[in-house]
């Protein structure tokens, strides 16, 4: 049971529209991280598409089982690898989405829950809503959980990760200078939240941005990877590179051991309350459910 992994951030500049280079891409850093011993590599959001979405944004999506998921698969061998995606789902219902794929098959997917409809942002408009938070194995001691950008600024989901026995938190983002109105500081806000959110929880993260231009929107790049009592472990600049960093498990159980968030959760008060409310709300039963 190795306690120990080395993990990675591929911070990439993705070409809007053009999957084939965005693949070149995607393989590129593969092999690199590889070559680094990398045991999970990140990708950005929608790295596989770009960011800017328009009316035809459909036509980007691709089912799970497309050939070029096939060939990310096939060329992450013994590394799991989470890329970002439109995804066709069932119903011709598409997904912000991130995959991780292993060893040629598919390990687990995530649909983005939180579309955000604010500042600049209109992603309710193109994309059907995830409706999970689930978690996965990455090996016999870790387990990780992917929140995909909008999706880590609800704090319920980052409980609900740990609540599922998430010890890893993976964010992919597609964060652009000014793409929230006013004051509010995208790479400001993103260090605060992954520093919190990891030492408040005893949980590493890796949150992986995006870099280059898309039409107005300047993506600041930034990834970093966190340890478990929020010390940033390595930190990209504002060009492509692929960022990697040794976890040690020891770490989370003493994390966890001395600053009990997880255990003292109570999550049956949450629940009662949740149901409370709902009762309150009028919302039916089985949608509580």
């Amino acid at each position: 049971m190795p306690e120990k992994i080395t993990v990675g951030a591929a911070q990439i500049a993705t070409v809007p529209e053009d999957i084939d280079t965005n693949l070149d891409t995607h393989l590129e850093f593969m092999a690199k991280a590889k070559n680094a011993g990398c045991d999970l590599l990140v990708f950005p959001e929608l790295s596989l598409t770009g960011y800017t979405l328009s009316d035809q944004s459909y036509r980007l999506a691709r089912s799970r089982h497309a050939p070029v998921i096939r060939k990310i698969a096939e060329a992450s061998e013994g590394m799991t690898t989470q890329i970002g995606f439109i995804e066709e789902g069932p119903g011709a219902q598409f997904y912000n989405a991130t995959l991780a794929v292993r060893d040629g098959k598919i390990e687990h997917l995530h649909r983005k829950v939180n579309l955000p409809s604010y500042g600049k942002l209109d992603e309710n408009k193109h994309f059907a809503t995830g409706r999970f938070m689930e978690t996965a194995n990455l090996d016999e001691t870790w387990r990780y959980a992917i929140l995909i950008c909008a999706d880590a600024w609800n704090p319920g989901l980052i409980h609900l990760a740990a609540m599922n026995g998430a010890t890893l938190l993976s964010i992919p983002i597609s964060s652009a200078l000014d793409a929230v109105d006013g004051e509010f500081s995208n790479p400001h806000g993103w260090d605060l939240a992954i520093r919190f959110y990891a030492m408040t929880y005893g949980m590493p993260v890796i949150m992986t941005n995006r870099v280059g231009i898309e039409g107005a929107a300047e993506f600041w790049g930034g990834s970093a990877i966190i340890d478990a009592h929020g010390r940033i472990l390595e930190q990209a600049g504002d060009e492509q590179e692929l960022i990697t960093a040794e976890l040690d498990y020891a770490q989370v159980r003493e994390a966890r051991f001395n600053l009990p968030t997880v255990r003292d959760s109570n999550f049956a008060l949450i629940q009662r309350e949740v149901n409370r409310l709902s009762e309150v709300l009028g919302v039916p039963e089985s949608v509580r459910d």
